[in-house]
């Protein structure tokens, strides 16, 4: 008999998880909605006319993301390449290093902010063994004591063949 009520009992918990399921993704979009407002969450929105992004300003809108947002007395800069104001793709490691370091710098401005509020950094690096000498060369030009904490990661490859880099970034909010 314990069995038999053991399985009864599940049956009815999985019909009603069912049924829960079925209404939970409404639930919680609106949960979302408040969170989102109680947390003070706000996006960044990069100004059509801004001369570091360009041609570039409207990618965060065409893939559905933020240049950068802030929550949590934290500012969260989604993974900058090195696209020139044009749109091309710089031609070298260096070039590339020193434009995906001027987004962010030109994102931390925007926010108020400078490389020195960064807290948490990771740079993606394709043939990290052949390219990360000369990123380092301009990484050392962006960064000062106390320096933020730096993740580098060697990939195989990135959004597409000629970037060779990527960096995101977290930064501290000024009170």
């Amino acid at each position: 008999m314990t069995e038999t009520l053991n399985r009864r009992s599940v049956m009815a918990l999985a019909g009603a998880t069912a049924g829960i399921a079925a209404i939970a993704p409404a639930r919680a979009q609106e949960k979302d909605a408040r969170r989102t407002d109680a947390m003070g969450k706000k996006a960044l929105e990069i100004p059509a006319d801004n001369p570091t992004f360009a041609a570039s300003a409207g990618s965060y809108e065409k893939f559905g993301y933020s240049a950068a947002v802030r929550a949590g007395g934290l500012l969260f800069i989604a993974g900058q390449i090195g696209r020139r104001p044009d749109g091309k793709i710089g031609t070298t490691v260096a070039e590339q290093a020193e434009l995906a370091l001027q987004r962010t710098a030109e994102i931390l401005r925007l926010e108020g902010l400078d490389m020195t509020d960064l807290v948490e950094v990771v740079s993606y690096h394709v043939d990290i063994q052949h390219n990360l000498e000369a990123f380092m060369a301009v990484k050392q030009r962006y960064t000062v004591k106390p320096y933020p904490a730096w993740s580098i990661i060697g990939v195989d490859a990135l959004t597409s063949p000629d970037l060779k880099i990527e960096i995101r970034s977290i930064a501290a909010l000024r009170s």
